[in-house]
């Protein structure tokens, strides 16, 4: 089932513009994103072809199975609540069924989760991402070798740096462990190579060092430490940065670049938003979705505040939501029962008495 068959089939029980232009946030350059509601055909909806959700290739047109709708209300998910308090001027059709779905039937002090719990996931992203900005990693991929240091003296230098010092080759070398120590290795060389050491490495790509099998008499040019723990982070850091090089979105990345600020200020002005209307819910006990302050939430998403002082604008919300959180009269939860006796009554309506829309 397409947008144009609920369409068609005149099964669409609410629709509305949402997003930027719901919150009074767009600019000339914004889309036009539409959310909505419908319910399925009798055959549908009691069959085997259920359909919770619709929506066309690029996202910005949604609709939802009222019976999802529902449950996502229930579950006070913060997109789907919006959607239900869209202003007036942003509502393009509505049901009279619609009306028996209310915001204050829904609202409670799961928000603080949903809402904040979101909101907060958003702050670690762009701290990562500043990181990320601040701490660019080279394409070419560092090996143990680099994690290996030579002893010497009160202190240590890199295993390569004495290898080209001492015109030795990794190949040649040959470690064996040091009992009672962690990454600690006894390290020998062998200039003729007959005794066929493994390596300090045996390939670029090692995750580990190489042991060898040692004379028992031979000596010990040096002793080694490799630092394990220092290279399974990189490794980790290294494919993060570049999964994140791969998938960025490199308009908003260059953006985000010619502002200097080293955050993604168009998700941080969102996460903002979030966080103020989470706080309106515990203080005021409504949702609002028109924002009174466009210009300071335009003004974070055109990069002109600094990383510091987004996050301390964040922090501080977080703080004034946990104080109206724990004295806020909402119910801890949406009463479930009497939201799904709502849900029940107007599929009662729509498939029991052929209600016309």
């Amino acid at each position: 089932m397409t947008i144009q068959d609920l369409k068609n089939k005149n099964l669409i029980l609410f629709e509305a513009i949402s997003g930027s232009r719901a919150f009074g946030l767009a600019t000339e350059n914004s889309d036009t994103d539409i959310r909505g509601v419908y319910y399925l055909p009798k055959e549908d909806f009691f069959g085997l072809n259920y359909i919770p959700q619709i929506s066309n290739e690029t996202n910005d047109i949604t609709y939802y199975e009222i019976g999802r709708f529902v449950e996502l209300l229930q579950k006070n998910n913060p997109n789907i609540l919006e959607i239900l308090a869209s202003p007036e001027e942003c509502i393009l059709q509505k049901s009279q069924l619609m009306d028996l779905l209310r915001p204050e039937d829904f609202l409670s002090k799961l928000c603080k989760d949903t809402f904040a719990g979101y909101a907060v996931s958003q702050i670690k992203k762009a701290k990562g991402l500043n990181k990320k900005i601040l701490n660019p990693i080279d394409k070419e991929r560092k090996s143990i070798l680099d994690f290996c240091y030579i002893l010497e003296g009160h202190g240590s230098v890199p295993v390569k740096k004495w290898l080209y010092e001492n015109e030795k080759i990794q190949e040649k070398c040959g470690l064996t462990n040091i009992g009672n120590t962690n990454g600690m290795y006894a390290l020998f060389y062998d200039e003729s190579g007959v005794l066929s050491y493994k390596g300090i490495i045996q390939h670029e790509e090692a995750n580990q060092v190489s042991v060898s099998s040692v004379p028992k008499d031979e000596k010990a040019a040096a002793y080694l430490y490799c630092n394990l723990n220092a290279y399974s982070t990189y490794c980790k850091d290294y494919r993060e940065y570049w999964k994140w090089v791969s998938e960025r979105n490199e308009d908003r990345y260059n953006v985000n670049q010619e502002h200097g600020q080293n955050y993604d200020s168009k998700n941080m002005m969102h996460t903002i938003r979030l966080l103020q209307s989470c706080e309106s819910v515990f203080k005021n006990n409504t949702l609002r979705i028109r924002v009174e302050n466009r210009d300071e939430l335009l003004d974070i998403k055109s990069g002109n505040q600094s990383y510091e002082t987004v996050m301390e604008k964040a922090e501080d919300l977080i703080r004034s939501i946990e104080y109206h959180h724990s004295a806020s009269l909402l119910p801890d939860f949406p009463d479930m029962e009497k939201t799904t006796k709502i849900l029940i009554e107007i599929r009662e309506i729509l498939y029991v008495k052929n209600h016309t829309l």
